[in-house]
């Protein structure tokens, strides 16, 4: 019997029409995760099949756990569908397991296969209570569920289901633009945003000496942990030094926060446009901060036309904590490395910011210049989950 592992799309067949995109785009995703790896990869419209060495089935099925839109899978027996050929390899699979209940599901999805779903099940588990001494059957809740699953070319037989991550296949939703900082709650942000399909670049905002290379680092290690879950991601690094001093200089304290969220939201557009990017994405948790209340939200993002997605915007912190720890970025989160948001807090920020106001702070310096040369003086880089550098590695 040949081992094979059998992918159900899940989601994916609700697309109708956009079927064959997403599938088509699942299978390019698998196989750019498996390269170098020896498999050989077939679909079709229900299913996807990857063949591989057995020593390296432990390394496949980690790199598959990283994948969008894969709902769920098994390690499957493959074998040629013959109604005694199915017998004898099923009586061999139980054979070699220990329990004390079982129950067989047949799928029949090949009509010319000559007995049916039920009825097959029946003659497996007469033959199995035949051959194997103290065992029974348990429809409800066996220690064993044997599935029999006939296609057209072959039989495909696994006691064995793993949940995949779900969403739709990463890209199949167009581009996006994640303000990534160096925090717990735009990490998880990118996840979301990524496990509906959107492929992510990412934006960080630096004010050197203000901060420092680790928080910059942190930020590359952060952007590596997404990077598992695609092929790669571009990282745009923004000289915003400038531009922090001169708020700090010329707006009272408690619009500092205000005003720097409105300058980020502009750059973060103009790059965004400028990588066919369709979204701004970001970590903005409802009433978790200052800026982050609905009156500040609604003044920050009026300087912006783009769509804003907040995917953690309705959960709590100790949600976000959770799906931080689960892609492990929680560690890398709470470095005690600030960033552009953290390192120039005010005392008391305002809350309900009032935008009149904000636009006439805003005259008191020639922002848009600064935007200009902030934007021209991006560095970029591209960051895959196999890169070990540090940003000065690529200078």
């Amino acid at each position: 019997m040949d081992r094979v592992i059998m992918i159900k799309y899940g989601e994916l067949t609700t697309k109708k029409g956009n079927r064959k995109f997403f599938v088509n785009t699942l299978y390019s995703n698998i196989n750019k995760k498996l390269r170098g790896l020896d498999v050989d990869i077939h679909k079709d419209i229900s299913r996807m099949y990857i063949e591989f060495s057995l020593d390296q089935l432990d390394e496949v099925l980690k790199r598959i756990n990283n994948i969008f839109g894969i709902h769920e899978y098994v390690v499957a027996h493959k074998i040629e569908t013959d109604v005694e050929n199915i017998k004898s390899n099923v009586l061999k699979i139980m054979k070699s397991l220990s329990f004390k209940t079982f129950k067989i599901e047949t799928k029949r999805s090949d009509k010319r296969f000559p007995i049916p779903s039920l009825e097959f099940s029946r003659q497996l588990g007469g033959l199995i209570l035949k051959n194997i001494d103290g065992i029974k059957v348990d429809v409800h809740n066996p220690d064993i569920l044997l599935n029999v699953e006939i296609r057209e070319n072959y039989t495909y037989i696994y006691t064995n289901h793993y949940r995949g991550l779900g969403g739709y296949p990463n890209g199949t939703l167009g581009r996006g633009m994640l303000m990534l900082s160096g925090g717990i709650d735009s990490p998880v942000a990118g996840y979301l945003t990524l496990k509906r399909g959107v492929k992510l670049d990412c934006i960080y905002f630096e004010a050197i000496p203000h901060t420092s290379i680790e928080a910059r680092n942190k930020v590359i290690s952060l952007t590596k942990k997404l990077a598992k879950y695609t092929d790669s991601i571009n990282l745009h690094i923004v000289p915003f030094t400038t531009i922090q001093e001169a708020i700090y200089r010329e707006v009272e304290d408690d619009y500092c926060i205000t005003i720097m969220r409105r300058m980020m939201y502009r750059i973060t557009e103009i790059v965004a446009r400028k990588n066919n990017c369709m979204i701004i994405t970001n970590g903005e948790s409802i009433g978790q901060v200052a800026s982050q209340t609905l009156t500040s939200m609604s003044v920050i993002n009026s300087v912006t036309n783009m769509p804003v997605i907040r995917p953690v915007a309705c959960l709590d912190k100790l949600e976000i904590i959770d799906i931080s720890k689960k892609i492990d970025t929680y560690d890398i989160s709470i470095l005690p490395f600030e960033d552009c948001c953290t390192v120039f807090v005010p005392k008391h920020p305002v809350i309900n910011p009032v935008l009149d106001l904000c636009v006439e702070y805003e005259k008191r310096f020639d922002y848009q210049k600064m935007i200009e040369d902030a934007v021209n003086n991006i560095n970029t880089m591209v960051i895959d989950d196999s890169v070990d550098k540090t940003f000065e590695d690529i200078l």
